[in-house]
């Protein structure tokens, strides 16, 4: 049975680490750490940290894909604790054209590979 993708963008499972700033709500600078990606799409990504993050969180990240570093800004969606670790998605609101353009490729490259192992794309609605 296909499990049914919900998101406007399908997410291929990822995994690379980045940086991160938390925002006030003033745009002040706060807690500035590291993270991972679990998986990503064109739109946003799922972000593991070693600490809390709340939804609606405003965030500067840096992301490093093979010789590119992508710096965006983004919000989470939502957030939640697993496996003594914090696990949050995250939806782009700042990108570039060729940070887009990078991360397009990224997500397109993930896909094939998926087909290479004969992994079939969760079913977008």
């Amino acid at each position: 049975m296909k499990r049914r993708e919900h998101r406007k963008f399908i997410r291929y499972d990822a995994l690379h680490l980045l940086d991160y700033l938390v925002l006030d709500e003033d745009g002040k600078a706060g807690i500035y750490s590291m993270g991972r990606t679990i998986d990503v799409s064109i739109d946003g990504i799922k972000l593991e940290t070693i600490y809390p993050l709340k939804a609606n969180t405003r965030l500067l990240l840096t992301i490093g894909l093979e010789d590119d570093l992508i710096n965006l800004e983004g919000r989470t969606t939502h957030a939640a604790p697993c496996d003594g670790r914090f696990i949050s998605g995250v939806t782009f609101l700042k990108i570039t054209k060729n940070g887009r353009r990078v991360f397009a490729k990224y997500v397109e490259a993930f896909r094939k590979r998926k087909m290479e192992l004969g992994q079939q794309p969760p079913e977008v609605a």
